[in-house]
This record gives structure tokens, C-alpha cells and sequence, in this order.
């Protein structure tokens, strides 16, 4: 096993294998879409996360439906990392590769370390598979994997001759191949299994026969792991010394589905969502349409635009307005986010950004839409950007999006990422003493001389009154055309405009935002690497590296866009470089050196991935050794 510490060696009782304890180990299950990849990474991450392990997903598929079977298009793929200590990545090399046929091992094999672990559904090794993916000779046979643990494991047949007596046609049994698989690797790492066929027993509730096939599949691959010669031992990752408290396994999306549950009810507010499915977002509001019971209601739109405006509708009602989307959908939602900015009333604006331009890679992350959040309006339109860091943060993040929206009268971007939002890491379920109050301070009555002004402002944010529709006495014009200051009513006058786009944009610049920490251990680290959003992951396993090496840098990470925080400047002056990673060609670096005029030397890539710490580490090494050259 390579890039893992062994721990020791130990035999169990007389007859059985021996067990190899390790710190850490990276899983990557590929395969067609058909087979049923993420269903099995997700469970093998559930049974990690209920045995204490820390972990690190990263599902990654193809953007068709149905992509065509057996081509390197069309692999599926999800990666596991999980450890007995704090990790932060999914990890950037793959210990052990399920390969479920010839595409998966040709579109992963890159990927692998020398002494790696392939497990090679053989069965698949055809020669007409193997031509479609560019095989001349099975890789299997003519000794190109030297440089690998290679398990040659038929993986259908065996799974087949596990059902012979199911009752269940061949193409109904070999689909638990894949279950049969997840089998052999509970057996190799020592996961619980109870879980997993409880699971297995509910999914397939309306379907007894299909039920007890895959836990009798998943049985055959456990025993197959424990009589083969094949697999010499097995292994046990210990669980993780985590900080005290009850923890879950949660993915960015169902973490800040639960964030805008929580704010809900941290504000007293019924929540409202608005939406239009789109990839990666649509699982916000399959989630959020199963709490009813926490007045949450949804409402799937016809298209992204009457998401947004049903949204802001609610938010004129009285609700937490939520709208959720990607890329795409933000272009067709920006009219009524300026509508928003000009009514001045919360709304909560859920991008999880994907590749572009236009369809771009709906199941692959990047970070491109920063600059769209930031200025994809007309006018003067700012609206404040918040990003959460990983996928549990997420949950945080959408209480911090809830808060801001409600107390300054603003739409608030939320800019997730297909990476954080079909990742899971461990959660520390929070109590409810520790969640904040959001205080949505209703307008009641008269507020300038008996008279309503639906305008008039709080001196201390700015922020105008909320006033509920069909109060008595507070009856206001409403509407998109500029308002006069104060009165509401509409106005032409240049000085008025002036003053009103001074002031709105006034209102976002003065939001509450807590001050940068930077990480700098030494106090004497030159370079200060910055990041935002996913970033966090990658840059701070780099830096950790990078230290242990022996190396000094700084670290900080942006959660609040805009505004930037008060003191973001005078940190930025304080390093002879800064170095900002960004899934995009430098959109957050192209905003800093306009505003405080620092040379921030990005360091940039696009390809639907997330970074690996590997090459930031490098980055970091290079940065820092041209630094000491000059």
C-alpha cells in the first residue's frame, strides 16, 4: 500500500488473516453510470462515518443520463478518503481502484501511485470492450500493470453464482455486482455491515426478492474477501479523535438545506423556496420538500424565473425568500435580483456554481461565477456574497446568508459548488442555544409623523422597514422604478437617484462582517496564501505539508466577498506575496487588485476538479524559493 503509514502488523485468532492497522486510505469505486457507483461509495462512506473515522468524498459523473456504456465518457467514479485523524481533501491518489471494466481503469490508472490496489472486475475484459476504450491487448495480461497490486476478481460471475437460486432473471442479478464489490471492501477494511443491509432492506421495501439478492451479494463479497487467497490480509483505519459531541455524515447540499431550516426557525420566519431544478442544486429542494412540518414550503417553478419571482414574493410577504440554482439560472434570475436590490427586501440567492459557459459540465465544480454574483446587473446593483469552505460548513454559511439578508433588508448570494455540494464529511450536530437569533423586526405602525415611509431608514444599518402586507396603516407604493428617499414614491430626480444608489450601496458596504484570522504560526512567513469558497480543503492539507517540510507560509480564507472584511487590506500589505487560488482564471485575484491594489499572483485551473494539495504544495515551494532567489 502506498502513500499510507503502516501502523503495525497484527494476527487475529488461528485460522483467520492478519490485519494491516493504517492512518489512512484513499477508495476509488469507477464503473459505467449504470453501475451503480455512488450508491456504493455512499454507502461505504455511511458505515465509515458510523464506525468514527474523519472522511472526505468526492463523487464525480457524467453530465448525460444515460452516458454510453463502456466508454471513457461515460466512467462514473467515487472517491473515499477516510482517517484516524483530521483530514481535509478527498485525497489526490487513490490507494485501492474498484475498476468495474476497461474504461474505469483506463480513465483512472493515471491517478494511481506505484503499489496501488486494483481490484479488476475481469469479467468485463472483453475484447470488444476493450477496443472501445483503445486497448490493443488486455492490460490485465501483458504486464504494463507491473507497478501495481493487481486483484483479478470476476466480479460478475461471482455475483451470479451468489443469486443462482434468487429466483431473479441474469440481468436483474448482475446488476448487484456492484453490492457485491461493496461487499469485499467492508470485509478489506473492516466496515460495519448492519447498517448497509438495513439499508439495502428499506430501499427495496416494495421489492423483497430484489432486497434479500443484494444483502445476499453483499454477504458473498464479504466471505469471498475472508476464504480467497487472493487477499492476503485486511485492514483497519482506526476512528478519529474528533471534538466531543454527536456527529453525522452530511453532504454541502443537505447541510445547508438544514442551514436555511435552522434559519427559519432561529428567525421565526416561514421559509419560502422558490426553484427550478438544475444540477448540482436540485437536491436543496428535493430536501427541502420533505420539512413541511418546520413550515417550510416549496415551490418547483416552471422555469428559473418564476423560481426567483415567487421568491421574492414571499419575501414581500413576510417569508425567507429562498431561490436555489446554478450558473445558468442566475443569468435568468438576475432582472428580479436587481428588482430585489431596488425593493430592498431578503432574499437568499443559492448558486452552486458548475463548469460553463452556458451548459458547460452540470456535474463537474469550478468557481466561475463570482464576477456574475458580484456585477450581473444592470445598474448599480451590489448585493452581498457569501461562500462556505466545506461541505459541512455549508449549513453555517446559509444561517450567516439568512442572517445578513434579514437584518440589512438585502438580497445575499450564496455561492456553493458542485464539489461541496456532493461531498460529505463529518458534522458536528450543533445545539440549539448555539445557533443565532436573527430578529426580523417587523414594521408595526407609523414611523415619521403618523405617517408610514416605507423608506425611512435605520440609522445603524441602513436597512429599511419590513413591512408585512395588510397591516393596518402601513399600506406603500411598491415597485421596480426608482423611489424617492424616505416617501417611496416614484422619483426622477437626479439628485434623489444619486443619493438612493449612494445609499443602498452604503447599506452593503456597512454589514456586519468578522474580521480575517490568519493562520501564520511563526509570524515570519513571507507569502500568505488566500483562498475562498472550496479552496479551503486543498490550500490548508498544502500548507500543512508544505510545513511539515519544514516550510513557513500564511494562510487565511475568505467567507464574506462582499463586503470584504475591515482588515483584509492591512493583511494583504503585510506579506511580500500573496498567492490566491481560485477554480477559475482569477476572478476573487481580479477584485483584490482593484480594490487594494496588491499584486495577488493567482494560480488558476478549470477542469471540473477540485485542486490537489499536491500541486499547491508546489506552488507554495516555487513562490517562496523565487521569493529567497531575489
Amino acid at each position: 500500500m502506498t502513500g499510507i503509514e503502516q501502523q503495525d502488523l497484527v494476527s487475529t485468532a488461528s485460522g483467520s488473516k492478519p490485519i494491516r492497522r493504517l492512518d489512512r486510505v484513499i477508495i476509488r469505486f469507477a464503473g459505467d453510470s449504470g453501475d451503480g457507483m455512488q450508491l456504493t461509495g455512499d454507502r461505504f462512506t455511511s458505515e465509515t462515518a458510523s464506525f468514527g473515522n474523519d472522511l472526505s468524498t468526492l463523487p464525480n459523473f457524467p453530465a448525460e443520463i444515460r452516458a454510453p456504456a463502456g466508454t471513457l465518457p461515460g466512467v462514473s467514479s467515487f472517491q473515499l478518503h477516510f482517517a484516524d485523524h483530521d483530514i481535509l481533501t478527498p485525497g489526490d491518489a487513490p490507494n485501492v481502484l474498484v475498476a468495474m471494466n476497461p474504461a474505469a481503469l483506463r480513465a483512472n490508472l493515471a491517478d494511481l501511485p506505484r503499489g496501488a490496489e486494483i481490484i479488476a472486475n475481469t469479467d468485463e475484459f472483453t475484447k470488444r470492450a476493450l477496443a472501445k476504450v483503445g486497448y490493443a491487448a488486455d492490460p490485465l495480461g501483458d504486464g504494463s500493470l507491473e507497478a501495481y497490486h493487481v486483484h483479478r476478481v470476476p466480479l460478475t460471475s461471482l455475483t451470479l453464482e451468489a443469486l443462482k437460486d434468487s429466483g431473479l432473471a441474469r440481468k436483474d442479478a448482475e446488476r448487484a455486482k456492484n453490492i457485491f464489490a461493496l461487499g469485499l471492501l467492508s470485509w478489506m477494511y473492516h466496515r460495519p455491515t448492519h447498517g448497509t443491509e438495513a439499508f439495502l432492506l428499506q430501499k427495496f421495501a416494495r421489492k423483497p426478492d430484489i432486497a434479500e439478492a443484494n444483502i445476499t451479494a453483499f454477504r458473498a463479497g464479504w466471505n469471498f474477501g475472508e476464504t480467497t487467497e487472493d487477499f492476503a490480509v485486511s485492514y483497519e483505519v482506526a476512528p478519529a479523535r474528533l471534538p466531543e459531541g454527536t456527529y453525522r455524515n452530511i453532504s454541502g447540499n443537505l447541510a445547508l438545506s438544514y442551514g436555511l431550516i435552522a434559519a427559519g426557525q432561529c428567525s421565526g420566519l416561514p421559509v419560502f423556496l422558490g426553484s427550478y431544478p438544475i444540477t448540482p442544486a436540485s437536491d436543496i429542494l428535493h430536501e427541502l420538500s420533505r420539512h413541511k412540518n418546520f413550515d417550510v414550503r416549496t415551490f418547483q417553478a416552471e422555469d428559473e424565473i418564476a423560481g426567483i419571482g415567487a421568491a421574492l414574493g414571499a419575501a414581500f410577504g413576510g417569508a425567507l425568500g429562498v431561490t436555489t440554482t446554478s450558473g445558468p439560472g442566475v443569468a435568468l434570475k438576475s432582472e428580479t435580483i436587481g428588482l430585489a436590490v431596488s425593493l430592498e427586501l431578503p432574499l437568499l440567492v443559492v448558486d452552486v456554481q458548475r463548469g460553463g459557459p452556458s451548459t458547460g459540465l452540470p456535474t463537474k465544480t469550478e468557481q466561475a461565477d463570482l464576477l456574475q454574483a458580484m456585477f450581473g446587473r444592470n445598474g448599480e446593483a451590489p448585493v452581498p456574497i457569501v461562500a462556505p469552505a466545506t461541505p459541512a460548513d455549508c449549513f453555517a454559511a446559509a444561517l450567516e446568508a439568512a442572517r445578513i439578508a434579514v437584518t440589512y433588508r438585502t438580497p445575499v448570494f450564496l455561492l456553493s459548488d458542485g464539489y461541496l455540494a456532493n461531498g460529505s464529511e463529518p458534522w458536528r450536530i450543533p445545539a440549539v442555544d448555539e445557533l443565532p437569533l436573527i430578529e426580523p423586526d417587523f414594521a408595526t405602525g407609523p414611523n415619521h409623523d403618523g405617517e408610514f415611509w416605507p423608506y425611512q431608514r435605520d440609522p445603524a444599518t441602513l436597512a429599511r422597514p419590513w413591512a408585512v402586507p395588510g397591516t393596518a396603516g402601513l399600506e406603500h407604493r411598491i415597485g421596480g422604478i426608482e423611489k424617492q428617499d424616505g416617501t417611496g414614491n416614484i422619483s426622477y430626480d437626479p439628485a434623489n437617484h444619486d443619493f438612493m444608489v449612494r445609499t443602498r450601496q452604503a447599506k452593503i458596504d456597512g454589514i456586519d462582517v468578522p474580521d480575517l484570522t490568519v493562520d501564520d504560526p511563526t509570524g515570519s512567513a513571507r507569502v500568505l496564501v488566500l483562498g475562498w469558497g472550496s479552496t479551503y480543503g486543498p490550500i490548508t492539507a498544502a500548507v500543512r505539508r508544505f510545513r511539515a517540510d519544514g516550510g513557513e507560509v500564511a494562510q487565511t480564507h475568505l467567507r464574506h466577498l462582499n463586503p470584504f472584511p475591515a482588515n483584509l487590506g492591512s493583511i494583504l500589505e503585510a506579506y511580500d506575496k500573496v498567492i490566491v487560488p481560485e477554480m477559475n482564471l482569477g476572478q476573487l485575484a481580479l477584485l483584490l487588485r482593484a480594490r487594494y491594489l496588491v499584486d495577488a499572483e493567482s494560480y488558476n485551473q478549470v477542469r471540473g476538479l477540485p485542486f490537489k494539495a499536491a500541486q499547491l504544495a508546489d506552488v507554495l515551494s516555487a513562490a517562496i524559493g523565487a521569493l529567497e532567489e531575489k
